[in-house]
Order: C-alpha cells, then structure tokens, then sequence
C-alpha cells in the first residue's frame, strides 16, 4: 500500500515554569537546659568537624547535579568530543580516539551517501523482506509491501531511525545494496575518517564502527546538506502506511526543547554500541558539534548534552573559553 508524503509538524512553544520557593514553617521545639556548663570544642574538631560537613554539601549538590568545579565537566558516556565548527578545536574530549560500534549514528552516513547521488526524492520505493532485520528482530511500523517516497524514506530514517527505511534506500541505490556501502566507506575516506568502516546502512551491525573525532568529522559534513539538517530536527510527522495514517516522532527529545538550538541531530542503540548521541548545535553563541558514544542508562546521554550546554554557557557568562580537558 502506498504511503503518503509525510507531514511534518513544528515544535510546540513551552513557557518557562518558575519554582517558587515555599519555606517551611518552623517548628516549636523545647529547649532542654544542660546541667553542665558546655565545654569549647577543641579547635582540631570545629576544623574537622567544618571539612565534613562542607564535604557532605559537595556530595548533595553533585548528585543533584547542581554543582561543578571551575573549568571541570563531568561526562559519563565512555566517549565524547566537544569540537568548535568553526575550527575544529577540540574543547572537551574523553576516549575520542576510542573505535566503538556506532549503531544508528551510521544512517547520517547513509543520507549524504543517498542525496550525493542526486537521485528522485519523489520516486517510490517498496519495503520488502530484505528491509527487514532479522539480525536484531527490532520492530517496525513499515510493513513488508508499503511503498513511499525516497523523501519519506530518508526522513523517517533520519528522524525515527526507520531501519527498514534506510535499508530500503540502500537497496534501491545504483548497483544494489553492496554498492552502497562501498560508496559509504569511500565517504568516509574522502572525509579523513580513518577510524571509521561501514557494513550496512542501518548501523543494526556492530561492525559499523568509528571514533569521536570521525563521527565529528561526518557530522560538519553532513551539516552542509540542507534536507539533513531538516528532516534530523524535525520533531514529528505523519505518514499514510497501509491505509492508515501513522505519527512518527523524533528519537531525541531535545530537538523540541525550547532551550536548544540544534541544526542536525542523530542518535543510536544497539547492545554492543550503548547509547549514542551526534548533534550540531548553536550553544553559548557558538556552533559546536557534540559527540556522545556508549552511554549506560536511557538518559546519560541527553544528560550529557545539557551538562555539555550548562559547562559552555556558565564559562561564556563569566567571559571566558571554556577550559579544554
């Protein structure tokens, strides 16, 4: 069944919420008279005593994640590189050297590799059994049969991670499927990614592997074609599949975060891989490409990225560069 251009919908205002403070009502205790005259504490205690409980302020305010020290970033995906677009200074890196399983980060690959080669975005491409991923079992809503646009395609795989869809233009490139990853690594390799070695279009193999410093690479690149910096930020879309119009959504919630100002945006999963994070953003007035790979927990990785944010903006406030780790 035919699958009809996806709409796409804008991101909804929020208005700021403001948490007022409500102090407590002060309880009436009794105050029992000492006996005995109280006695000084020794200065070594006071001094002791003092050192304890600011150490006890330190851990509260960390795991409210309230408090950093000057200059320090805490990150704890296993590897991150935080690079200036303009100059590819590094400003933050941990492990960037690292080559990891990459998952669906692969699929911004995938679309430079399809729009370079300047194909019909309006011509249909069908979902058969070869799109589907029996390698993992992830599920999908593109049934075997559905036929949509190449542009539908390249947005849901983009936006939602549709594997089926990036598998399927994969499929339907000039020379089949294997063409298509030979035209992804020679890409790569045009791009100085030397680290970095493609399998398939959806990422779902673990021998899609890269680094940091390549994937920073990949994403300014990627950042240059228009219809990518869209379709990864849009945050929502419908689509006709099968006869019914389905909603499709962004995989990461801060494209519609009233505090980001994101220009390309990708994330991935797989086991092997952890969770992983590429993003071109605008922070603290500068464009910086963000890379986050094999974070543990669904939301160290979002939780990176506004760590990463605050670090900037707080550095930019006090009229300084943030200091390079």
């Amino acid at each position: 069944m035919a699958a009809a251009p996806a709409s796409r919908t804008s991101s909804s205002s929020r208005q700021a919420r403001q948490l007022a403070a409500r102090p407590g009502k002060a309880a009436n205790r009794g105050l029992a008279q000492s006996a005995k005259p109280v006695q000084p504490v020794p200065a070594s205690r006071r001094l002791a005593q003092a050192e304890q409980k600011r150490s006890f302020r330190h851990v509260l305010a960390s795991n409210a994640d309230l408090w950093q020290e000057p200059g320090h970033l805490a990150v704890h995906s296993g590897s991150a590189l935080v690079v200036a677009q303009d100059s590819s200074e590094a400003l933050y890196e941990k492990n960037a050297q690292a080559i990891l399983p990459i998952a669906s980060i692969t699929k911004v690959m995938t679309a430079m590799v399809v729009l370079d080669s300047m194909p019909s975005l309006q011509a249909p491409i069908t979902i058969t059994d070869d799109d589907v991923d029996y390698l993992r079992g992830s599920r999908s809503r593109l049934h075997v049969g559905t036929v949509l646009t190449r542009e539908t395609a390249l947005l849901l795989a983009l936006m939602s991670s549709e594997n089926r869809a990036a598998n399927a233009l994969g499929r339907n490139y000039p020379g089949g499927l294997s063409a298509f990853v030979a035209a992804m690594n020679r890409k790569a390799a045009s791009l100085g990614m030397t680290n970095t070695r493609f399998e398939d279009p959806t990422g779902l193999s673990s021998n899609n592997v890269s680094t940091a410093r390549d994937l920073a690479r990949m994403v300014a690149a990627a950042h240059r074609y228009p219809l990518i910096r869209e379709f990864s930020t849009t945050t929502g879309a419908r689509a006709e599949v099968n006869g019914r119009e389905i909603e499709f959504h962004n995989t990461n919630q801060l494209v519609s975060s009233p505090t980001w100002e994101i220009g390309l945006s990708k994330t991935g999963y797989i086991q092997e891989a952890g969770k992983c994070l590429v993003m071109q953003a605008r922070v603290a007035e500068k464009p910086v490409v963000i890379v986050l790979l094999d974070s543990a927990g669904k939301q160290t990785r979002i939780g990176d990225a506004n760590r990463i944010k605050r670090w900037m903006e707080s550095a930019s406030a006090s009229g300084r560069l943030p200091t390079r780790v």
